[in-house]
């Protein structure tokens, strides 16, 4: 009985081998599935890199548009695909390779067919019209429906109804709309090609054409400053204006895109720099490059986008403290058409090492906005380390400036930059000043300092006349510490005022000194510093957005100068 009732081995053997076998299966078949859908999916991003090398398109990937989408060639709704940040078309993934073939981009230059410069025809695209656009046939709103539906332009912006388009707006010529003193015409670029191979230059009587409020601008953005948001701002840009005018300045240099200024007639082209105060900096000194090759005529004039962490200099401009999206590109190219034109200070900072009898030459740089020795030095220059290790975590505003409250709060308790008056020489216009007990000395250009504080002015009753950009003075001034740096932004202190002056000679005698110019900081042996007056740049100042204070403060100088006459 026993010998019944007890199983023959095979069958254990048996079911431990379906046991094995499932077992197998239940971790293998997991791990097949993933790697088959990743060697798609890698074979799928082959295949859309392949179109997006070949295509005249500016097709960007995405996850996820931001607005209800159809694609335009299925007509299907679709929540990620590809879009042109050129024209504006969005495609399903399967669609890509049709839409590629079926639909042409914007064109920065015709054909040499012959047509005239103001003979441009309407470029149509159907479906996925802004929100809130409406129809320049029967003014009611487009888009509206739960499909692909109705035309925008690509160059002028306008939108229709499909029961409104009609054969004579299709043959329509188009004006380029709201932004055509802004933008270069392909029709012009094409007349310039071929008057350069007549080696003809008039190009002032070309432009004669497109109106005497034609000032064509160049966008130049930085896509790795700040927040990041200079790779969506580029597109935006293309869509809205002549993608020939739209720069990264990561990927074409500066003096580079700036040639493009050389087929424009003289004095007016305008420049927008997408980005912080160092790419502001570079962006004028690739101007003061094309001085020196004795292009002039073509200078532009300068507004500024502010992407960075400080934009100190936007702010003296009137372009803000920081550009987050919350006003529309459209908004941003009107401003820029508003913009009045200002000049600019620029100074020439010349540092020269102690001990080397002149073998070494001395290190220059140009200051737009401030130079500085001491505690914000200090926190720039740390600041700057850690950023160089991992830049990508330093990629919000906020978290740079509590990055900066950090290195500032630290240099509270260990004082590194103590007793500088003993270490440093200060002379205004040749004439040297007794320092009391400081830890910093700040030279300023500009009216802003430390991301929006008003240093020279001050506060309370012991405000003094706004410092200016374009007088050829700088303003000196003295902090005591990191702490009395923080009292100063939050309004609670004032700075120790040194003077104005033409020319400021600063000499450290002994010692390391964190330094910096423009938010650029380094590490300085014993040398002198000497500031001088380098030279003026073009700047486009915009009133519009002027704070309280800037409204008061201006009031304020207007109050003086009435006592004064």
């Amino acid at each position: 009985m026993e010998a019944e009732k007890r199983p023959a081995p095979y069958e254990g053997l048996f079911a431990d081998g379906h046991l094995v076998l499932w077992t197998l299966c239940s971790v293998l078949l997991p791990v097949f599935i993933t790697f088959w859908c990743s060697l798609q999916r890698s074979r799928r991003q082959l295949h859309r890199r392949d179109i997006f090398r070949k295509s005249k398109h500016g097709w960007r990937d995405t996850d996820l548009f931001s607005q209800p989408t159809y694609c335009c060639v299925c007509a299907q709704h679709i929540l990620l695909g590809a879009f042109c940040d050129c024209c504006g078309l969005r495609v399903d993934e399967g669609c890509l390779k049709k839409a590629d073939k079926r639909f042409p981009c914007k064109e920065i230059m015709l054909k040499s067919d012959g047509r005239a410069l103001d003979a441009m025809p309407h470029h149509w695209i159907r479906g996925n019209v802004p929100l809130c656009s409406y129809c320049v046939v029967c003014k009611q709103q487009c888009g509206n429906q739960p499909k692909l539906c109705d035309s925008r332009c690509i160059w002028c912006q306008k939108t229709v109804h499909d029961e409104c388009m009609k054969s004579s707006l299709k043959n329509e010529k188009c004006d380029f709309g709201e932004f055509r003193n802004l933008i270069i015409p392909p029709s012009y670029l094409t007349s310039i090609n071929q008057m350069r191979k007549d080696k003809k230059t008039d190009y002032a009587l070309l432009a004669s054409k497109l109106g005497k409020q034609w000032t064509p601008l160049i966008i130049l953005a930085n896509s790795r400053s700040g927040t990041n948001m200079g790779e969506g701002l580029l597109g935006e840009f293309r869509i809205l204006l002549n993608p020939v005018q739209v720069f990264d300045v990561t990927k074409t240099p500066p003096i580079k895109a700036l040639q493009l200024c050389t087929l424009l007639p003289y004095h007016s082209a305008r420049v927008l720099v997408c980005g912080g105060d160092g790419t502001v900096g570079w962006v004028l000194d690739a101007v003061d490059e094309m001085k020196v090759k004795g292009q002039e005529k073509y200078i532009p004039q300068v507004a500024v986008l502010p992407l960075g962490t400080g934009n100190d200099l936007s702010n003296t401009l009137g372009w803000g403290t920081g550009y987050a999206g919350e006003v529309p590109v459209a908004q941003v190219l009107r401003n820029v058409m508003e913009a009045d034109t200002i000049k600019l200070d620029r100074w020439k900072v010349q540092v020269t090492n102690k001990g080397y009898y002149n073998l070494r030459k001395p290190k220059e740089f140009t200051m737009n906005n401030y130079f500085s020795i001491g505690p914000d030095a200090l926190m720039a220059l740390n600041f700057h380390a850690h950023r160089e290790k991992a830049p990508s975590l330093f990629s919000s505003r906020i978290l740079n400036k509590a990055v900066y409250l950090f290195y500032g709060t630290k240099d509270c308790l260990v004082q590194e930059c103590k007793d500088l008056n003993k270490k440093v020489e200060l002379e205004l216009d040749g004439e040297r000043v007794e320092l009391p007990n400081l830890e910093g000395i700040i030279v300023l250009n500009i009216g802003y300092w430390g991301g929006g504080c008003r240093l020279w002015e001050g506060m309370g009753d012991e405000t003094y006349p706004l410092a200016r950009h374009d007088d050829g003075l700088l303003e000196v001034v003295g902090v005591y510490g990191s702490f009395h740096c923080a009292q100063i932004q939050v309004k609670l202190a004032n700075p120790f005022r040194i003077g104005q002056a033409h020319t400021v000679r600063l000499i450290l005698k002994c010692s390391m000194m964190p330094m910096q110019v423009d938010g650029e900081p380094w590490a300085q042996g014993p040398c002198t510093v000497t500031i001088t007056h380098k030279t003026h740049a073009l700047m486009l100042y915009f009133s519009g957005d002027q704070t309280d204070e800037d409204i008061s403060s201006t009031s304020d100088q207007e109050d003086v100068k009435e006592t004064e006459l």
